[in-house]
């Protein structure tokens, strides 16, 4: 009879164990809710998995438990430290508090598609959280960006000029830019960071390197990634605010957020204008988005989302030369972007221990550039109405599947048509591209004892240079773990291929005097780099100094023949850049942050037929790359006030007037932005930004000088949330 019952009990115990439910809440160090947190739950005594799940808006992971424990769960969330936590026997759920950590152990995504800790990503990753974005406040991506390590912004002028990023030596066109998983470049990697905003970004990834394997053509030297707020709240939670400043400056935005149940919302939108500072120097940008979640079950997900900014540039032009007026500015000329980017994306996750996500995505670019009047005293001034429209579309799949504890493998596929017009309206015809370009991608990643090896290849099929493999090898190795005060050195090595396609006009070329080339080939990266990072006081801070040596090959530059002045675009230009890039980064509290790097970069050009201008002759340096830059971030992020100082140093580097000035470089500068804000109550905030506060005047590009000294002042509200 005792055995009966001892035996009914038992069975009971089963059956109720196979029935459990396990959920882990996953929330901030303010207690608010994390969204998209990957929570991964294992027997202790086994080396494989036996789920991961993903946390909903609400920050809620669910497991379906077939036994009754113990168990031992993983929490990566980018932009926090590792979560490990063991769970007891039956125990139905816990809270679990992520916390902010030093650089080196703070999760990212960016470097391998998947969450991991910074340092082995096997690659140099800098990101900017919400909170740091909310204090700095910039007007676009290229005024946060300026403050990372490594990156080189140079802006055309002021408010909404043009603002190309310059990486390891790199050109402007070999930087990868991804806005909540759609890539936002033109193709063949035009981008202009001086009219992006970053209102509503969650967090902001900035990756170094050659990335192809992992992202395909234009990721030739660095990856920019940035993702839109998720609604957590339950209560809905509307913020409105409004600023204002010199040069006529007026911001305004709302957003409304929240969660209930499987749905997640955030709605939000952005008006900025200002006057600028002198003639023809007005700009304005008017921005809306959404990120909509549900739920469909406990493993499938959907979500909605959409941004789209519509900006209108006046542009003076080059006239200010390193401080000599040498022409008036441009009085008429004017630039208009309209962007919009929608994406739909299903994540799935299991069976077991996979994770699957479709997006399919589109981003439509239009950018009109007129100049009606040919000024007097200006040269080279005539008419012009350059029109660029393009329109990017596709899908992409994405697999991971956590093999091990120590062993994660990701494979996807994508699928893109690239459809544009670009040319002058004067003079017609434009030239219109299309191509179908398809991608398959794998990659292995496995920690075993001290070592990481990161191992991966891209397949692919361009619709112009046909098929091309992209290898990536990168090796993470624990040399030392050390004590208190030096607390674990790591080496790393990584040697990669990067690629970029060639441009609409340069492929498909129209016009008099020109005639297309469909054959032309990729230009890419031979990327080699070795690092070393040194972890002090107990992870506390970390020094890291990396070597990169980058061999650019198939250049595309324009030919003709002196006879008949017929040309084309052909892959004949060959560069090289190398240097050293030193950071320091720290957090000696939780609530402070210290970020500093210096970058040396030499760089070369090897072959050049067709210069134009001594300064593009074999053996000279490449332009707007300086050979010394640094960069400062310090960020406090209390609870009552927060404040950010960031500097950035730029030096002398190569540059030209490219009109008979005889100018040859541009001058080096010191840029010290501040910002602050203040809770005068829970709900209200008041809040100032000052840029370039020595009021420094120096060019970003010879011939546009950057904007003087100028403030920003204005509160902000939030009505409900928690």
């Amino acid at each position: 009879m005792r055995f009966s019952r001892v035996f009914s009990c038992f069975i009971l115990l089963l059956a109720a164990a196979s029935a459990a439910e396990l959920k882990i809440k996953v929330v901030d160090p303010q207690s608010a809710a994390l969204a998209g947190a990957q929570v991964t739950l294992s027997d202790p005594a086994e080396s494989t998995p036996t789920e991961v799940v993903t946390t909903s808006a609400e920050g809620v992971a669910v497991f379906h438990l077939t036994g009754i424990g113990p168990y031992r769960i993983r929490v990566l969330a980018p932009g926090f430290a590792v979560h490990d936590a063991d769970i007891p026997s039956l125990q139905k759920g816990i809270t679990v508090t992520l916390w902010l950590a030093a650089a080196s152990e703070t999760v990212v995504v960016t470097a391998t598609r998947t969450p991991v800790p910074s340092a082995a990503a096997g690659a140099n990753v800098e990101s900017l959280s919400h909170g740091q974005l909310e204090v700095m406040h910039p007007v676009a991506a290229g005024d946060a960006l300026r403050f990372l390590a490594g990156a080189i912004v140079n802006t055309n002028g002021r408010r909404g000029g043009i603002a190309s990023l310059f990486v390891r030596g790199g050109d402007s066109r070999y930087n990868k830019v991804i806005v909540d998983d759609v890539t936002i470049n033109d193709p063949g990697g035009t981008f202009d960071f001086g009219v992006l905003p970053l209102t509503e970004a969650d967090r902001l990834e900035f990756v170094r390197g050659a990335q192809s394997t992992l992202y395909g053509s234009d990721a030739m030297t660095s990856v920019v990634q940035v993702w839109t707020r998720t609604g957590s709240t339950l209560v809905p939670e509307l913020r409105f605010g409004a600023d204002g400043g010199t040069f006529n400056t007026a911001n305004g935005y709302i957003s409304l957020a929240g969660a209930r149940g499987r749905f997640d919302y955030n709605l939000f939108g952005d008006q900025f204008n200002t006057s600028g500072d002198g003639p023809n120097d007005d700009y304005s940008n008017s921005l809306q988005g959404g990120n909509l979640g549900v739920g469909l079950n406990d493993r499938v997900s959907l979500r909605l989302r959409a941004r789209h900014s519509n900006a209108f540039t006046q542009v003076p032009g080059e006239w200010n030369f390193n401080g000599q007026p040498l022409m008036p500015p441009d009085s008429d000329q004017w630039q208009r972007q309209n962007n919009l980017l929608t994406s739909a994306q299903l994540t799935v996750a299991g069976p077991s221990r996979w994770q699957h996500r479709l997006t399919g995505f589109e981003y439509h670019h239009q950018r009109t550039n007129v100049d009606s009047v040919a000024d007097p005293g200006r040269v080279f001034d005539s008419p012009f109405h350059a029109f660029t429209s393009i329109n990017r579309a596709g899908f992409e799949y994405q697999g991971d599947y956590l093999q091990r504890n120590w062993a994660r493998a990701t494979l996807g596929y994508e699928f893109e048509d690239e459809n544009g017009f670009v040319g002058d309206l004067t003079f017609p015809p434009l030239t219109h591209g299309l191509r179908l370009n398809h991608a398959l991608y794998a990659q292995e990643m496995f920690t075993l004892e001290r070592i990481t090896v990161v191992a991966g290849a891209r397949f692919l099929h361009n619709a112009t240079f046909g098929n091309k493999a992209v290898p990536r090898v990168a090796l993470v190795l624990q040399a030392r773990k050390g004590g208190q005060t030096f607390s674990g050195t790591r080496l790393r090595f990584s040697y990669a291929t990067g690629i970029k396609e060639a441009r609409l006009e340069e492929s498909f070329a129209s016009g008099p005097g020109i005639i297309p080339n469909p054959n032309l080939k990729a230009e890419d990266n031979r990327a080699f780099e070795a690092g070393i990072q040194q972890d002090l006081l107990g992870g506390k801070y970390a020094f890291t100094a990396t070597y990169y040596n980058n061999l650019f090959r198939d250049q595309i530059d324009f030919t003709f023949d002196q006879n008949t002045f017929i040309g084309q675009y052909e892959n004949i230009n060959k560069s090289m850049a190398h240097g050293a890039e030193v950071e320091f980064h720290g957090r000696p509290w939780s609530r402070l942050s210290l970020d500093a790097g210096y970058s040396y970069t030499s760089t070369q050009t090897l072959e050049q037929p067709f210069a134009f201008d001594d300064l593009h002759q074999p053996g000279r340096p490449l332009l707007r790359r300086p050979k010394h830059s640094g960069t400062l971030l310090l960020t406090y992020l209390g609870s009552r006030w927060g404040g950010n100082l960031g500097a950035s140093f730029v030096g002398r580097r190569p540059d030209s007037d490219f009109l008979g000035f005889g100018i040859d470089h541009a001058a080096g500068y010191v840029r010290v932005d501040i910002g602050g804000w203040y809770a005068l109550t829970p709900r209200i905030t008041a809040y100032v930004n000052v840029e370039n506060v020595a009021n420094q005047h120096y060019n970003e590009v010879v011939g546009y000088p950057a904007l003087g000294a100028n403030f920003r002042a204005g509160m902000r509200f939030r009505i409900g949330g928690e």
